[in-house]
């Protein structure tokens, strides 16, 4: 049955992604697009994808401190967990990366995946609440060509409905964690409606995963954790400007905030793995609010695509081998 819900999303997010393809490549002129390849200057590649395996270190990192509380984890296990992990999310359905980072990481430091699993809720929750800080400083320092304060409109609109949703989230999870017995009452009664057996299990999920939910509250440790997320992100918004750069784009440094929440934005709308385009079409969009042709727009949008997937791919199959693990092995353990 879940299998068969992973496969029905699946054929769902490769639909939509052919639909954005679709779009992208109507009424291109390929001769332009070629040209826009002819002209790159690929000296501005190599630091562009140092920076963009930087932020991966970084997330590992972070990923340690957020561990803390449970155990001292090693780097060495932590970065090809995070790469297995980001590997995962580009090839499998449904996000299923996030299981598998944890599980790869359980394995190696033996720990328990509902506990590391755990402290990536946390993780993404870091990365939301620092993509709103990207966002509100878009906001106020983005200043887009005239005819296009739909687009600035929409992007406050976005700020609002993510605010929103991670605020829940922290508030769901504080009260979990502060009263979680009478939280899971609550959520056994909210399920009620639903199948006994699915709703048994997401209660029984929850209760395995506040009981491995460590976090520490001392100030150090928590400025630790805000000063990674900041780099985490810079060291991912940077290579927007130098793949810009390599194409003879240059723009204000705040546009590749723009740009990047743009992204942020696309990943999230259901799609096929690697987020096919979906990511291309909110790269170009974006792009095109400053008056960029299309043409230079996707001939950007599809290196960028390609230098955030392709080495994060091989890198994190290579790392996979050598864990002696396989993704159809890993997916299995989702089934139970």
């Amino acid at each position: 049955m879940i299998s068969g819900a992973r496969d029905k999303k699946l054929w769902v997010g490769v639909a939509i992604s052919l639909v954005f393809l679709f779009f992208l490549f109507r009424k291109i002129d390929y001769g332009q697009l070629a040209a826009a390849f002819r002209s790159m200057e690929y000296r501005y590649l190599l630091p562009a994808l140092f920076l963009t395996m930087v932020s991966y270190g970084l997330r590992a990192v972070r990923w340690r401190l957020l561990l803390m509380p449970l155990k001292a984890t090693r780097i060495k296990n932590l970065f090809p967990a995070t790469i297995i992990g980001y590997m995962a999310n580009n090839l499998l359905p449904a996000r299923l990366g996030e299981f598998v980072r944890a599980y790869a990481l359980a394995r190696s430091e033996s720990l328990t995946t509902s506990a590391v699993f755990a402290s990536l809720v946390i993780d993404r929750l870091c990365d939301g609440f620092t993509v709103l800080l990207i966002l509100i400083i878009a906001t106020f320092t983005v200043h887009l060509p005239p005819g296009m304060e739909k687009v600035q409109q929409t992007m406050e609109l976005g700020g609002y409905i993510t605010f929103g949703i991670y605020s829940v989230a922290v508030l769901f999870l504080l009260a979990m964690k502060r009263w979680t017995r009478g939280t899971l009452r609550l959520v056994t009664l909210l399920l009620k409606p639903l199948p006994e057996r699915f709703s048994v299990k997401m209660v029984a999920l929850l209760d395995a995963f506040m009981g491995g939910l460590r976090l520490s509250l001392r100030p150090a440790a928590l400025g630790a954790v805000v000063l990674t997320s900041v780099a985490i992100w810079a060291a991912a918004i940077w290579p927007i400007d130098l793949t810009l750069r390599a194409f003879g784009i240059v723009l204000p440094a705040a546009a590749s905030l723009f740009i990047m929440i743009f992204l942020v934005f696309a990943v999230m709308v259901p799609a096929s793995p690697g987020y096919v385009g979906t990511y291309h079409a909110a790269c170009v969009y974006g792009l095109m609010a400053f008056n960029i042709g299309k043409e230079q727009a996707l001939s950007v949008a599809l290196v960028m695509h390609a230098m955030n997937f392709f080495p994060v791919i091989f890198l994190g199959l290579w790392y996979l081998a050598k864990a002696n693990l396989s993704l159809k092995g890993i997916r299995e353990e989702t089934e139970h």
